[in-house]
């Protein structure tokens, strides 16, 4: 059975500016941008597992979010289920604190970047707004 995982995605906004990072090379879909996030741990809500992810890598406070979209995704190796919310509200300024490249990118600028499959829809939906 493949593995299972389920992770809290924040699609951090500013403006009209989506925050991005790069995946490094020895991750799963290494080398694609990415919005960032991490898992939800066991006992975690989603809220809560952003929260901390956002403030472990990229340094940055969370007030407040949105859900934004549910994504169910089979890659040949396992399969995520991404809990997508809107970051709009936050302290701190955002910057990769694990070393990998980021930067602020306009919405209509996300298709010339390269994402993992599951986040396409993503994409597709900020920019349909």
């Amino acid at each position: 059975m493949k593995k299972q995982v389920h992770v809290a995605v924040g699609v951090i906004k500013k403006n009209d500016l989506i925050f991005i990072a790069k995946r490094h090379e020895s991750q799963h879909q290494g080398g694609k941008w990415e919005f960032p996030g991490g898992k939800v741990e066991a006992g975690e809500t989603v809220t809560q597992a952003l929260a901390r992810e956002l403030k472990e890598e990229i340094g940055i406070d969370v007030k407040s979010s949105t859900p934004f979209l549910e994504i169910h995704h089979d890659y040949p190796d396992k399969s995520v289920h991404l809990d997508i919310h809107l970051v709009e509200a936050f302290d701190g300024e955002a910057k990769h604190l694990e070393g990998q490249d980021h930067k602020w990118v306009a919405i209509s600028d996300l298709n010339n970047y390269e994402f993992p499959a599951a986040n396409v829809v993503i994409i597709e939906k900020l920019q349909a707004n």
